[in-house]
């Protein structure tokens, strides 16, 4: 098991061209999660690193105290501008099946993501735009779990109107390692 962060993608507001919707003062994130400060952001990045790194360690590397760093992750935590997770490898925790899930909807996309959102074999659900409306990551125990995911809550949701799976045959890389913009 590996300790690792995952952190949003907040923009730099010192940073003109780091905007990722163009809001005056925003933070570009678009989820109304507070701007993000250089020094957090070098904070997210020692934790992006190593997520267990001591906080002694990352104080000296950005130029603060322990306990300041301390309090900066907690308050990041409490934004949720980030998460500290164990992320482990599906195949050897009993999960024997992942999939990628396009959705079609008809109608309001929200009511649907926010259902599938629920489901605890869902591991990621976004909203796109393109082929499908929603995309979502399954973790399963079996073919026979997947099938009863898709076939009996997915499509039985009111308002989906097809779905497009994409089951994983080997996992070649996952890294939560993007750093900070």
């Amino acid at each position: 098991m590996h300790s690792e962060v995952v952190a949003s993608r907040s923009a730099d507001p010192s940073n003109p061209r780091s905007s990722r919707t163009g809001n005056p003062g925003g933070n570009g994130s678009g989820n109304g999660t507070p701007p993000v400060d250089a020094v957090s952001l070098a904070i997210i990045e020692q934790l992006q690193e190593d997520g267990r790194r001591p906080y002694a360690a990352i104080g000296k590397a950005v130029g603060l105290s322990e306990a300041a760093v301390r309090q900066r992750v907690q308050k990041l935590l409490d934004q949720g501008v980030m998460q500290i997770v164990a992320v482990t490898d599906p195949l050897t925790v009993g999960f024997r099946r992942q999939a990628m899930v396009g959705i079609n909807v008809e109608g309001d996309v929200d009511p649907v993501a926010d259902a599938v959102a629920a489901m605890p074999e869902a591991e990621y659900v976004v909203m796109t735009a393109g082929s499908h409306d929603l995309l979502v990551e399954i973790v399963c125990e079996d073919d026979d779990h997947l099938l009863e995911v898709i076939n009996k809550r997915i499509r039985a949701l009111p308002g989906v109107r097809s779905t497009e799976s994409f089951v994983y045959l080997k996992l070649k890389k996952q890294t939560y390692m993007w750093g900070t913009r």
